[in-house]
């Protein structure tokens, strides 16, 4: 008996083995959004306008947050190494108006602190090098830059968002990824995001 021969499974239980494994990666994925969902730190963030080029593609919409630019006087520690793909971990604290705004940011992970929450952003590759500093300002995103919405309702919620009447309500795992759990219309939930 050879060794393929050994391995080789009947066309059955192949198929089985394949639907087993396919389904028990998408019940991960599944239930790690709503583990955030369940379980994660709520924080609120006011939306910005975003160039109509980018409006509406499909069903979602598309958001941008002030906690997306990240200006250079809050990022603490080393610069990396220029090319690399790097995560920035992103202070958050609540001001008086309630939304939450980046106080600190660093590429290396930031230690807890009472009334703030530590964001993680999406890998981002700066084309600098720690003799050249970091620019003025860092764009980041954090995985929450877009918004599905039943086909036909997106104009809306651009047309509020355009004008800074959009919110959404996040959720932020301990290990810093966000999650929308709600859109916020004018001071009025408008949308809620099941956990499955």
């Amino acid at each position: 008996m050879t060794a393929s021969s050994f391995f080789r499974l009947p066309p059955l239980v192949a198929a089985i083995v394949a639907a087993a494994l396919q389904t028990a990666v998408i019940g991960y994925m599944v239930e790690s959004r709503a583990s955030i969902l369940r379980n994660g730190t709520d924080i609120r963030l006011r939306t910005m306008p975003v160039d109509p080029r980018d409006l509406l593609r499909g069903d979602f919409v598309t958001l941008s947050y002030p906690i997306s630019a990240i200006p250079k006087s809050i990022v603490t520690g080393g610069v990396p190494q220029a090319g690399t793909r790097q995560r920035l971990f992103v202070r958050v604290k609540p001001s008086a108006d309630g939304l939450w705004t980046a106080t600190q940011a660093s590429f290396a992970p930031l230690a807890p602190e009472e009334g703030s929450v530590i964001l993680r952003t999406l890998p981002l590759t700066l084309y600098t090098s720690a003799a050249d500093g970091l620019p003025e300002t860092l764009f980041v995103q954090y995985g929450i830059e877009r918004y599905y919405v039943p086909e036909g309702e997106g104009r809306v919620l651009e047309d509020a968002r355009n004008q800074e009447e959009l919110e959404v309500e996040a959720r932020v795992a301990t290990d810093g990824t966000p999650q929308i759990a709600r859109l916020i219309l004018r001071g009025e939930p408008v949308y809620d995001e099941p956990l499955y």
